[in-house]
C-alpha cells in the first residue's frame, strides 16, 4: 500500500471514523493541512478505541492483526493493522535497518519480546525478512534465559543482536559474571527505550567488538517515526518520508517548532494507515531538530518520564545527568527511581546498579532503603549533584515535607522491568494506594 496524500487521509477519516468526525466537527470542510487540525488527546483517543465497538476505526474489524500497546496497567489499548498496512510498516522499517548498520549476510538474533499481543518480536523479525539485503534471522526472543541464549548466539556465530537495552544489559551482565564475552557480535541494535552511557560500558565488556546503534524509532500505536541517521549520536533519526510526518510542537503554545535546538513534544501523522487513522498523534516523546540534515531530529526522552515526590517534580533525565557527572569511575550500569512512603512522608530512592555485588544492610525504618555498606562517597556525590539542579528537593527536606534523597545499590538484574515488554521501568512508585 502506498502512502496517501494528506488531504485524502483527512477526508477519509472524517467520513468513516466517528472519532475523527466528532474531533473535526467544527472545522471547515476543506481543512487539509496539519496545522488546521487539533492534536489528538490520547486519553480520548484510547477511550474511543475500545474493542469491540471502536469509534476510531474506519470500518469493520474483519481483516487485521491486533496488538496491545500501553503497558500492563489500566485499560488495555489495542492497535490494529490490515495485512497491507503491516507489510508497508515492516518493509519501510526494514529499509531503515541499512542505516542502522545491517549488511548482507548478517546473522541477526531477535531478542525482543513476543506473546500477549505484543508486537516487537514479530515486527523486528518481519522487518528483517523484508529488508533489502539478505540476512539470517535467529528468532530467540527476550524471554529466553541467558543460559540458553548465550550458547545459541555462540553456536550460530551471531553478528547482530537486537533487543531492548534492558534485555541486552541483562545478557551482558550474565556474560561478565561468568567470565565470558561474545566476540562474534559486530552490532547491537537497541529499541524501545533509551541507551545510556552507563549501559554502554557494561555492553562493551561483554561485546567488545560490537557497536551499539538504534534499530529505528517506531511504536505499535504511532507507527513509523524515524529511521536511524548514521553517526556518533544514536538519538538522531529522520522521518520515514513519505509514509509519516513528524512534527515537534511547543509545549506551551502547541505551535510547530522549526528552528534547531528547541525541545518540544513529538507528534506523528501516519500516511499509510486507514483502518485506524493516526493523525497528529502524540508519540509520548520529546525531541529537537538538529539542523544537521533534512528532517533530522534528536530524541530527548519520554515526555511523561518523571515523578512527583511531595511538592517536588523530578525527571529521569535529571537523575541520569547527576549520575553521569558524579560517577567519574564509571561503576554504575543502570539507574531507576523508586518512590516510597514511610513515617507519613514521601521519599525518593535512587536505585543504582553496579556490575559488582553490593552488600546493603537492613533499613533504618519500615519502607526506608537499604544504605549500609555501600560506596558512600559516590552516593553522596550523586545526591549532591541532583540537589544542585533541583534545589526544591533539599528545601522540602528541611521543611519536613519529604525524606532525604537516598541511594540503594543493586545488581542490574535486580532492576524492575515490565514483565510483558522487558523494558526497564524508569520510575517505580511503591507508595500505598489506600
Amino acid at each position: 500500500m502506498s502512502a496517501q496524500q494528506l488531504s485524502d487521509l483527512i477526508r477519509f477519516a472524517r467520513s468513516n471514523s466517528p472519532f475523527y468526525r466528532d474531533l473535526y466537527a467544527s472545522l471547515p470542510p476543506d481543512a487539509d493541512r496539519l496545522t488546521d487540525l487539533p492534536v489528538v488527546d490520547q486519553k480520548e483517543f484510547w477511550a474511543a478505541n475500545s474493542l469491540p465497538g471502536s469509534r476510531v476505526l474506519t470500518g469493520p474489524l474483519s481483516e487485521a492483526t491486533v496488538f496491545k500497546t500501553g503497558g500492563t496497567t489500566g485499560s488495555p489499548k489495542f492497535s490494529v493493522y490490515t495485512r497491507d498496512e503491516w507489510r508497508t510498516f515492516v518493509t519501510t522499517f526494514g529499509q531503515g535497518l541499512l542505516d542502522a548498520g545491517l549488511r548482507p549476510g548478517h546473522r541477526v538474533a531477535d531478542l525482543f519480546y513476543a506473546g500477549e499481543l505484543y508486537a516487537s518480536f514479530l515486527f523486528v523479525l518481519d522487518s528483517l525478512a523484508h529488508a533489502p539485503v539478505d540476512n539470517v534471522r535467529l528468532p530467540i526472543g527476550g524471554g529466553a534465559p541467558p543460559e540458553s541464549t548465550v550458547p545459541t548466539l555462540r553456536d550460530l556465530s551471531a553478528q547482530v543482536v537486537t533487543g531492548t537495552p534492558t534485555t541486552l544489559c541483562r545478557l551482558a551482565e550474565h556474560l561478565v559474571a561468568t567470565g565470558e564475552r561474545l566476540d562474534s557480535a559486530e552490532l547491537l541494535l537497541f529499541g524501545g527505550e533509551a541507551l545510556f552511557d552507563d549501559q554502554r560500558r557494561l555492553l562493551a565488556r561483554a561485546f567488545p567488538n560490537a557497536r551499539a546503534r538504534s534499530i529505528g524509532y517506531a511504536s505499535v500505536d504511532a507507527g513509523l517515526l524515524g529511521r536511524p541517521v548514521p553517526g556518533p549520536d544514536t538519538r538522531v533519526h529522520r522521518a520515514f518520508e513519505p509514509y509519516s510526518v513528524v512534527e515537534i510542537l511547543d509545549d506551551t503554545t502547541g505551535e510547530p517548532i522549526t528552528e534547531p535546538g528547541r525541545p518540544g513534544r513529538v507528534v506523528v501523522t501516519s500516511l499509510f494507515r486507514r483502518l485506524m487513522p493516526v493523525i497528529r498523534y502524540p508519540a509520548g516523546d520529546r525531541a529537537e531538530w538538529t539542523g544537521t540534515g533534512p528532517g533530522h531530529f534528536r530524541i530527548l526522552g519520554r515526555a511523561e518520564e518523571g515523578v512527583r515526590v511531595g511538592p517536588v517534580s523530578l525527571y529521569t533525565q535529571d537523575v541520569q545527568d547527576a549520575v553521569t557527572t558524579a560517577d567519574t569511575d564509571r561503576v554504575v550500569v543502570g539507574t531507576q527511581l523508586v518512590v516510597r512512603r514511610w513515617d507519613g512522608r514521601d521519599g525518593l530512592v535512587l536505585r543504582l546498579a553496579t556490575a559488582a555485588d553490593a552488600s546493603p544492610g537492613a533499613p533504618d525504618s519500615p519502607g526506608a532503603p537499604d544504605t549500609r555498606d555501600v560506596p558512600d562517597v559516590l552516593a553522596k556525590a550523586v545526591v549532591a549533584e541532583l540537589e544542585a539542579v533541583r534545589p526544591l528537593y533539599p528545601d522540602s527536606v528541611r521543611a519536613g515535607f519529604v525524606h532525604p534523597l537516598s541511594v540503594e545499590w543493586v545488581r542490574h538484574r535486580d532492576l524492575a522491568v515490565n514483565p510483558r515488554t522487558g523494558k526497564l521501568v524508569r520510575v517505580l512508585d511503591e507508595r500505598p494506594t489506600s
